[in-house]
């Protein structure tokens, strides 16, 4: 159970802001999925990662 509660008023607060690449990340990262494969992926190798990056389409930027 994802411990968001997406009827929270609260939890949508700055999505008015929000660009296309915000509103995505707020989509995955609510998401329970990508949690625990995040979760797993990093503690494992490089590939890994990549892997993982291009499943989720996403790009971190430093």
């Amino acid at each position: 159970m994802s411990e968001f509660d997406w009827r929270a008023p609260k939890a949508y607060a700055n999505m008015h802001r929000a660009d296309r690449p915000g509103l995505a990340w707020e989509c995955v990262r609510r998401s329970p999925n990508y949690r625990a494969q995040y979760s797993a992926t990093t503690r494992a190798d490089r590939d890994d990662a990549a892997t993982f990056r291009r499943r989720w389409g996403l790009i971190f930027r430093t």
